[in-house]
């Protein structure tokens, strides 16, 4: 792919809903398929994690601002473009956190990085773990029918034909980069990394979860929530919890010095 250029801005890749620079560290988040950075508005407004995190979030091409934008259907390449834009937000220790086709690309990232401070994965089979998927070969009604049936969607756009029209290249594009990510084997992460998922999840079977475990040298810490592929939707509190716990650990280790 070109190297990343010019157009890389940070503030076109990395939004910032909320400066906060008394924050320790900042947390990066990554939208699903479909996704927007937007998504992640309401953890930039946690009271139980903003103390904690500033909260970043990814807005990838093709969407909202960045609708009239090219595609980007590979997730090595969206990987380059995330860290050349994160230059200006290294001046404090960076955690990650992805959901779904977010997490690929979190770890993609993060491989990336010299030291993350640690790494949140939901929703997502550990990389080692490939399945094969076809969902964006798909035609368009069966496309909307598994957006209906994965959730994470608002029904009143898939209702609409002229909305759904503008979703579904969107969608289709971004299951593409997911159902075609090939993980290269190389040594594993060194940071924390936990993984969530919902306990009723046919896109993310535990086990395959639990096998995030070999990517990194770290603590390894497993969370399994009430809820399907989206759980986070309606489990944003024990998410923040979770997430709250885990960064306050890592900076009291980083303060011992060890």
């Amino acid at each position: 792919m070109p190297a990343p250029s010019s157009k890389d801005l940070p503030d076109l890749w990395i939004r910032r809903f909320r400066p906060l620079p008394e924050a320790e560290v900042r947390l990066l988040c990554f939208p699903h398929a479909g996704g927007s950075a937007s998504y992640y508005h309401a953890f930039a407004h946690s009271p139980a994690l903003t103390p904690t995190a500033e909260i970043l979030a990814v807005q990838y091409p093709g969407r909202q601002d960045r609708r009239r934008e090219p595609l980007i259907d590979s997730i090595l390449d969206l990987a380059d473009h995330v860290t050349a834009a994160l230059a200006p937000y290294l001046d404090r220790p960076l955690a990650l956190f992805g959901h779904s086709m977010g997490a690929a690309l979190a770890f993609e990232v993060a491989r990336r990085l010299p030291a993350p401070e640690q790494l949140f994965v939901s929703g997502r089979r550990a990389p080692s773990r490939f399945h094969p998927g076809t969902v964006h070969l798909l035609d368009d009604p069966g496309l909307a029918a598994e957006l209906r049936r994965a959730g994470g969607t608002n029904p009143l756009f898939l209702d609409d034909e002229e909305l759904l029209a503008d979703i579904l290249p969107v969608v289709r594009n971004d299951y593409r980069a997911t159902e075609t990510y090939r993980w290269t084997p190389s040594p594993p992460l060194r940071c924390p990394v936990t993984a969530l998922v919902g306990d009723s999840d046919p896109q993310a079977p535990r086990d395959d979860v639990a096998a995030w475990r070999q990517h990194t040298t770290g603590p390894f810490d497993l969370r399994v929530l009430p809820g399907g592929h989206f759980y986070l939707d309606n489990r944003r509190h024990e998410v923040t919890d979770i997430v709250v716990k885990a960064l306050t650990r890592s900076e009291a280790v980083r303060g011992s010095g060890r």
